[in-house]
């Protein structure tokens, strides 16, 4: 990444956890809430020169102290979120300097992310307007409706989507400010008309969604 690029990180943390049975993003992993381990490669990561965690509302004031508890040299703010994941992003967006003018995003609930991959997606900046995380499929897939496979998709060309997703900030915001409907930051980004890349990820930066999930956090944490 050019040193005359600042970039900043937005760290969605406002879910309110409805399909996982509470809010993830607060729950102990080992002696941590998790997203404090998902806060730390953020903060080890020399491209990153400051981070906002985007949380609910209530817990805002609770989530500022903790943080305030933390030893960083890195600028950390909390803000609450809005109604949907785009407004929560933007709100974070938002309340960067003016001076950061890549952002990276990326999902509370993503906690064994690394400084690497983080990096990787920014540098992945270069030329386009975003770069993405994300692996190729392993799996068949099939296109259904119904019940019923419609074809089978080529699945050298399929990857699944992870975050950090990184932009350029005037894109990425003006694309979060259009009324799309979309499940991540590089779709609304796309739809917008922006070049998105791929970097690659890695399976240990999955999401964690089920109770599932959670268990084997807890493995890969021990």
């Amino acid at each position: 990444m050019s040193s005359a690029l600042k970039a900043g990180a937005v760290i969605a943390a406002a879910g309110m956890g409805n399909r996982f049975g509470e809010k993830k993003q607060f729950k102990l992993l080992g002696r941590r809430p998790l997203l404090f381990h998902t806060l730390t490669p953020f903060l080890e990561c020399d491209d990153i020169s400051e981070i906002v965690v985007v949380v609910p509302q209530e817990d805002l004031e609770k989530i500022k102290r903790e943080i305030a508890s933390f030893t960083s040299a890195k600028l950390v703010k909390v803000v609450s979120g809005g109604q949907r994941r785009q407004d929560s992003v933007l709100n974070g967006c938002n309340a960067l300097s003016e001076k950061v003018s890549i952002i990276a995003v990326h999902d509370a609930a993503r906690p064994f992310v690394t400084s690497e991959l983080i990096k990787s997606t920014i540098d992945g900046c270069n030329g386009v307007d975003g770069c993405i995380a994300a692996i190729p499929s392993q799996d068949t897939v099939k296109q259904v409706k119904g019940d019923q496979i419609q074809k089978t998709l080529d699945r050298n060309s399929i990857w699944l989507a992870q975050t950090p997703q990184t932009f350029h900030r005037d894109i990425l915001v003006s694309a979060l400010q259009q009324d799309i409907d979309s499940t991540d930051e590089a779709s609304m980004v796309e739809a917008a008309g922006g070049t998105v890349v791929v970097t690659e990820g890695s399976p240990s930066n999955f999401k964690i969604t089920t109770s599932d999930d959670w268990e084997l956090a807890e493995k890969m944490q021990s």
